[in-house]
């Protein structure tokens, strides 16, 4: 088990992570739903409705808008969760096997670096585009004449109106989220592993619930150290943020300003009841699609 990551092939590796990645975004979608629309208010959205807090948010739009209401974002979502968590598990086995000593371990500062490069390239490559649209779609929601149809239609309206940078909106506060959501994640994550198979059997696999139990211990963890940049990315990407914010630094200074420092910490609440249980639903379900992948197509001896 200590090898394991030198003999995950990259094909398997993207396709596990895709997997995960939509069950987990399916699962855990009204959480991020409630998370965005906290992180929406604020005396610089006026436009946007005031909720007491997570409980009254979601109470509140099941009330006024039916429960499927939950779910509006949620195709953005899911693409982009699929595809983000393929690329993160892809380019972490690369960074990881870059970085990995002759038995297969990581260092905690080396794995700090992988899951920073992880983060990094799933931003770039995918989470800017696809956040930006569901924010949008969510805050669009809010107003009293809905602007965006359906996926197609909004992200070509969006495009439309402001370029294809319209999508990239928040780019550098994405970078530094997924960055350190990432490094995190995985470092605690592989610290918990490594300990774990210290303490098993040679052969021995680890059960799928003492996986999901360290999934959720990380993905604890990566809330409360990473919500700040979790905060302004949002900002960053609701519809008036052009006219709002300078860059990403001023985002964060106005928010601090005109907030408080506790308002970095906003939504932490809903952000953490849906990557507790991603955290425990992404790294089971990799792990086990994993296994039946390399079960099905075993690599030869000397790979």
């Amino acid at each position: 088990m200590s090898n394991q990551a030198k003999k995950d092939r990259p094909l398997f590796s993207l396709l596990a992570g895709g997997v995960a990645g939509a069950i987990e975004a399916a699962a855990t979608y009204p959480t991020e739903y409630v998370k965005t629309q906290i992180q929406l208010q604020g005396k610089t959205s006026s436009s946007v409705k005031h909720f007491k807090g997570p409980v009254d948010c979601l109470v509140s739009t099941v009330k006024t808008q039916g429960f499927f209401a939950l779910y509006r974002g949620l195709s953005a979502m899911l693409i982009g969760n699929s595809s983000k968590a393929a690329i993160r598990f892809y380019s972490f086995n690369y960074f990881k096997n870059l970085l990995s000593d002759e038995k297969g371990r990581l260092s905690a500062p080396r794995s700090l670096l992988a899951g920073l490069g992880a983060g990094m390239t799933e931003a770039i490559l995918v989470v800017t585009p696809t956040e930006t649209i569901k924010t949008k779609f969510i805050q669009d929601q809010n107003s009293t004449s809905p602007r965006y149809k359906g996926l197609v239609h909004g992200t070509g309206q969006i495009i439309k109106e402001e370029g294809i940078l319209g999508i990239y909106r928040g780019l550098t506060a994405v970078m530094l989220r997924q960055g350190a959501n990432q490094a995190v994640r995985f470092t605690v994550y592989n610290f918990l592993k490594q300990e774990m198979q210290k303490r098993t059997k040679p052969g021995e696999q680890i059960h799928w619930a003492t996986t999901f139990g360290m999934g959720m211990i990380a993905g604890t963890v990566t809330v409360y150290s990473t919500m700040p940049f979790d905060v302004v990315k949002t900002k960053m990407q609701s519809i008036q943020a052009k006219q709002l914010y300078k860059n990403t630094a001023h985002c964060m200074w106005v928010v601090f300003r005109d907030e408080g420092v506790t308002a970095l910490w906003k939504g932490a609440t809903p952000r953490l009841s849906r990557l507790v249980f991603s955290g425990g639903i992404v790294f089971t379900v990799y792990e086990q699609v994993m296994k039946l992948f390399n079960h099905l197509s075993p690599q030869p001896l000397g790979q």
